[in-house]
């Protein structure tokens, strides 16, 4: 009994205080900004201009690992379980309120929560259990495809300017 409620409380802590949790459903894990609530990670997601949820449907369970903030390792993960928030319901409007404080960057802050009604999901994660055993790898992962690009190589001037920065430096 000990061990569970010290397992509940790690990973509430941990989840709270990391910016990302990765969350697998029926595909592979993807990092996803949340927000802890209530006793549950709220995400947010699946339209446009917000995080994609592929494999996490209402009445499923997913995986979550959560990282340490400043070491970038794996804290803990749990297995929860999915819900999908009906939109303008009391459980909807409490989660909104908090996903809204921290969502940095929209371009629609004024309307968000209207968008969010209409186009997007809201899903509450809901810890069943801890997962105590790690495998021995480290558990990354190849980069999902995505549709952003990585910086161009540097133009052959750049490597010349930054030469004549440093002589004006000496």
């Amino acid at each position: 009994m000990t061990d569970m409620l010290l397992g509940r409380a790690l990973v509430e802590e941990a989840t709270k205080k990391s910016g990302l949790i990765w969350v697998r459903g029926e595909g592979p894990a993807r990092a996803l900004w949340h927000v802890w609530h209530d006793g549950g990670a709220y995400i947010v997601g699946d339209c446009p201009g917000e995080q994609p949820l592929p494999g996490l449907v209402d009445g499923g369970t997913a995986e979550v690992t959560v990282r340490s903030k400043d070491k970038g390792g794996r804290l803990v993960a749990w297995t929860a379980a999915v819900s999908e928030l009906e939109p303008h319901s009391e459980a909807w409007e409490s989660a909104v309120a908090e996903l809204k404080g921290k969502r940095l960057n929209a371009p629609d802050a004024e309307q968000m929560t209207e968008r969010w009604a209409r186009e997007c999901r809201v899903l509450r994660l809901e810890p069943k259990s801890v997962i105590t055993e790690f495998p021995d790898d480290s558990g990354a992962a190849r980069p999902l495809p995505t549709p952003a690009t990585t910086r161009e190589p540097a133009p052959p001037s750049l490597h010349r300017l930054l030469l004549k920065r440093k002589k004006r430096h000496d």
